[in-house]
């Protein structure tokens, strides 16, 4: 049958919009597994990772400043086994980037969560992209990716993270679905990739006027079916 797992992949425009409401946007999708983008990452960067995920009622499994913002947290009902960060080459002038990992288990599935935010620049994105891939292809378990490609299903950097992969808004028939801006939405930069074993059950871009004030890009919100471990 699979297990079941509801996942959140979300840019929380680094806490610079209403955080009451972002709280509780997340708070209410009820998820097991939050991938953040534009987290904690500098001064005190653990103890405001702490306090954002205690607000979303969860708790840090990986990220923050070691991945540059990007943040894995997860809901008591799953067990993080180890996880791991990664950074990108920098470009001279250029904000420095990377990725997030945890191997995870719920129930008797086992799985890896990863999370990234690629570059604003068309030069140096398609460099980050297959960094991140490489770092997907090192998962043993089957992989969910969240994360802002800062470009669209027919951008280069998309093509080779999701190669392999499951586009979640597409398996569920949603690929009309924008992410960004949540002002002026006309853009789906914003994406769940997951392992072709993985079954997506359900899939949205919640767009209220909560989520609105909550950060710049909409959350992405999927309930999934994991595969029992073999």
């Amino acid at each position: 049958m699979g297990v079941p797992l509801r996942v959140v992949s979300y840019n929380i425009h680094s806490q610079r919009d209403d955080t009451a409401a972002l709280a509780a946007v997340v708070r209410a999708a009820r998820p097991d597994v939050v991938i953040v983008q534009e987290g904690p990452r500098r001064f005190r960067w653990r103890q405001k990772s702490a306090t954002l995920a205690e607000s979303f009622g969860l708790v840090v499994a990986a990220g923050g400043l070691p991945a540059l913002g990007n943040l894995l947290l997860t809901s008591l009902r799953v067990q993080v086994r180890a996880t791991r960060c990664q950074r990108f080459p920098l470009t001279p002038g250029r904000h420095l980037r990377g990725a997030a990992y945890a191997e995870c288990r719920v129930g008797d599935a086992r799985f890896t969560l990863a999370g990234s935010h690629l570059s604003t620049d068309l030069g140096e994105r398609p460099a980050q992209a297959a960094e991140f891939k490489r770092g997907l292809d090192e998962a043993t378990s089957p992989v969910l990716a969240g994360a802002d490609l800062n470009e669209g299903p027919d951008g280069p950097a998309w093509a080779t993270v999701s190669r392999g992969l499951t586009d979640a808004a597409v398996a569920a028939d949603r690929a009309d679905r924008l992410t960004y801006s949540c002002a002026e939405p006309r853009r789906r930069i914003d994406a769940l990739f997951v392992d072709p074993r993985i079954t997506v059950v359900d899939y949205d871009v919640v767009d209220t006027p909560q989520t609105r004030r909550a950060s710049d890009h909409f959350p992405v919100l999927v309930d999934l079916l994991l595969p029992d471990a073999d």
